[in-house]
C-alpha cells in the first residue's frame, strides 16, 4: 500500500483513488488536499472533478471504500500463506502486515479507514457511513475464515471485532512510539483467546 501509485498497472481513476488512500494513511484527511492527490497519482489536476464531481468527500469516501475492500481481500492471502490456519496464525499475519512495514520503512504507516473515522472534524456526513462500510467489508472476510476454522458462528463476527479493533489500536500506539512493541503484544496476548474459540473437536461433540 505504499507503493508510487502510477505503480501497478492502475488507471488514472483508480490511480486518483489509491494515492487518496496513502495520503490519508500518512497524513489524515484534513492535511490531505486534492492537489496533493494529484501530484501523487500523477494526474491532471482537472481529472479530480472529473472522475469526482463530488469534490474531496467523493473522494475520501472511495479511498475509504477501496481500503475497506482491499483488507478483506488480503484475508484470503493470510490465510493462503498458513500451512495450518488457526485463528491466532491469521491474526499474526495481519499484524505482520504492519510489522513487516515497519522493518522495510522505519515506521509504521496508518490505515486510511482508520484516520477517516478518527479526523471527524474534517470530513463530511456521508464519509462516516463509508468507513463503517469499510470496516464491515473487512470484518466479514474474517468472521467468514474464523467459521471455516471452526469457531462457532454466532462467535467469529464478535472475534472478527475484536481482531480488527485490536490490530487498529495497536497500529495507533505503535505510530505513537515509532516502534512495533503494541502490534507484538496484541498478536502475542490474543493468540490464546482465538484458538480456544475453537471446540476441541470441530464437529461440535465432546472429544471421547
Amino acid at each position: 500500500m505504499t507503493t508510487k501509485a502510477r505503480d501497478g498497472g492502475r488507471g488514472p481513476r483508480e490511480r486518483l483513488v489509491f494515492s487518496a488512500a496513502q495520503l490519508i494513511r500518512r497524513d489524515g484527511v484534513g492535511a490531505t488536499g486534492m492537489r496533493d492527490v494529484a501530484a501523487h497519482a500523477d494526474a491532471p489536476r482537472g481529472s479530480l472533478q472529473h472522475y469526482f464531481p463530488g469534490g474531496k468527500e467523493q473522494l475520501v469516501n472511495e479511498a475509504v471504500a477501496w481500503a475497506g475492500r482491499y483488507a478483506g481481500r488480503r484475508v484470503a492471502r493470510f490465510l493462503a500463506d498458513l500451512a495450518e490456519p488457526t485463528p491466532s496464525g491469521l491474526f499474526a499475519a495481519m499484524v505482520r502486515q504492519w510489522t513487516d512495514e515497519y522493518e522495510r520503512a522505519g515506521a509504521v504507516g496508518g490505515c486510511p479507514v482508520a484516520a477517516a473515522t478518527v479526523d471527524h472534524a474534517s470530513c463530511g456526513p456521508s464519509t462516516r457511513q463509508a468507513t463503517a462500510a469499510a470496516f464491515a467489508a473487512w470484518r466479514g472476510p474474517v468472521a467468514e475464515a474464523l467459521t471455516d476454522m471452526g469457531v462457532p458462528a454466532g462467535r467469529a463476527e464478535s472475534l472478527a471485532t475484536l481482531m480488527i479493533s485490536s490490530l487498529e489500536g495497536a497500529i495507533l500506539m505503535a505510530r505513537a512510539e515509532c516502534g512495533v512493541r503494541p502490534l507484538t503484544t496484541v498478536a502475542r496476548e490474543l493468540a490464546p483467546l482465538l484458538d480456544a474459540a475453537v471446540p476441541p473437536d470441530r464437529d461440535g461433540t465432546s472429544p471421547s
